[in-house]
């Protein structure tokens, strides 16, 4: 049966359908839009204020403002849990991770040995390394690593750092997560496709990364007696060496300085966060995971919004202004550590394509290796026109004499040997 003729349509006629389907798309995208939102403002109505920070439960809310979604704040140190906005989300419910994984890749290619220590690529060539990689939230940098790394591998270093298990939470209805057993496409070590991951796994994964290796209980504190007497307790500590995970964080830093999360555009918050954005279930999700400050973290933060303008960046904002009305709290019960630097790397001039690398050499404090007095090369093609370089604590530099200093020195708690999974801070 044909139901218009084969000649073309009358102009008015197509107008008309056109106008149709766009208004049911835009209707149909405010509906979701509004569901989301509404069920963001149901949820937060019922969540359960019992251990909760209030000022800090306020200046979350006040920061999320009309997006559907979802905040934790929590300590990386001891995983003492702060406030969880929107708890239905935060603990009982799975979210693609989208580019946030590639902290999983990035880990897990450092430690496989298919991201040399200057960051650059073991295998094969690529114009950019780790630093700017993660920075700029590079698929194919990741794609690249995967293909040599393997699904299998990716899944077991997920499980690792907290993915596919409850995190232990004192708190009912957990959901474990998913993680993507049987996918070979390369989209999962950039994308997350398969993933499914809650805010407070992706808390834990950030806090181990800042705090070399401890995976943090989340803990909600459920009296005043508990809240004096808190101590904090570790799932386990990751058999990775702490410097594996502090690989990353200069991409973490530079995400913020100038990459996927400059929105934040606050250089003295010192936050280092990974940004995610994609569409899953239909919608746009967007993700931030983060920590600050970086010399001594207190607060690991994770955002995650959902809706047709949801994206990475627009996360971070929100992630930004937590963390600004928590400067106060920034330098309460500040160690005075000094952490292991970050990255290492040979002392080469050029990268793998042969264009000429910038070179600074850092103090390493803490690095428990015979060399722990010394300096260390960091080396990593970056950006051009680098305006953070202006912004960040000064290095010694060596070789060359002129170098920039691209990254402030990054200050994380570690400790090499835990006789019982106790934590003596009180954050």
């Amino acid at each position: 049966m044909q139901f218009f003729p084969k000649k073309s349509l009358p102009i008015s006629i197509l107008a008309l359908l056109i106008s149709v389907s766009i208004f049911t798309a835009s209707a149909f995208s405010q509906f979701d839009d509004t569901t989301l939102r509404n069920s963001t403002i149901e949820n937060i109505e019922k969540d359960d204020l019992e251990g909760e920070d209030l000022r800090i439960r306020k200046a979350a809310i006040e920061a999320l403002g009309d997006r559907a979604g979802t905040v934790v704040v929590m300590s990386p140190q001891s995983g003492r849990i702060y406030t969880i906005v929107n708890q239905d989300w935060g603990i009982r419910r799975g979210f693609k991770p989208c580019s946030t994984i590639k902290l999983v890749t990035g880990v897990a290619g450092y430690n496989e040995s298919l991201i040399q220590p200057s960051g650059f690529l073991a295998n094969g060539t690529y114009r950019r390394g780790l630093n700017a990689s993660l920075a700029y939230s590079d698929n194919r940098f990741f794609q690249k690593v995967g293909s040599s790394l393997g699904s299998d591998r990716l899944i077991s270093y997920s499980r690792k750092m907290g993915l596919g298990e409850i995190t232990g939470i004192n708190a009912p209805g957990e959901f474990a997560g998913k993680l993507p057993f049987g996918n070979e496409n390369l989209r999962v070590y950039s994308h997350a496709d398969d993933f499914e991951i809650t805010p407070l796994q992706l808390a834990v994964l950030v806090s181990a990364v800042s705090n070399g290796g401890d995976l943090v209980i989340p803990q909600i504190v459920k009296s005043t007696y508990s809240t004096a007497k808190f101590r904090g307790y570790y799932k386990r500590r990751l058999d990775l060496e702490p410097t594996v995970f502090e690989r990353v964080i200069p991409g973490m830093i530079g995400a913020v300085e100038y990459g996927t999360a400059k929105q934040i555009n606050d250089p003295h918050l010192d936050i280092a966060g990974k940004t995610g954005s994609c569409i899953a279930n239909g919608t746009w999700v967007g993700l931030f995971a983060s920590v600050a400050p970086i010399k001594d973290p207190k607060f690991a933060i994770i955002v995650i919004t959902e809706g047709k303008y949801a994206r990475g960046k627009h996360s971070a904002a929100v992630a930004g202004n937590i963390y600004s009305s928590l400067r106060g709290r920034y330098n309460e019960g500040y160690k005075g550590k000094l952490a292991r630097k970050a990255v290492y790397t040979n002392t080469e001039n050029t990268t793998a394509s042969g264009e000429k690398k910038i070179i600074r050499v850092v103090n390493s404090a803490d690095m428990r290796t015979e060399s722990a007095s010394k300096n260390v090369i960091v080396s990593e093609q970056m950006p051009e026109k680098t305006s953070e370089s202006k912004r960040v604590a000064k290095a010694e530099v060596k070789t060359p004499p002129k170098a920039e200093n691209l990254f402030p020195t990054v200050v994380i708690g570690g400790k090499t040997e835990i006789s019982r999974p106790r934590i003596v801070k009180n954050h």
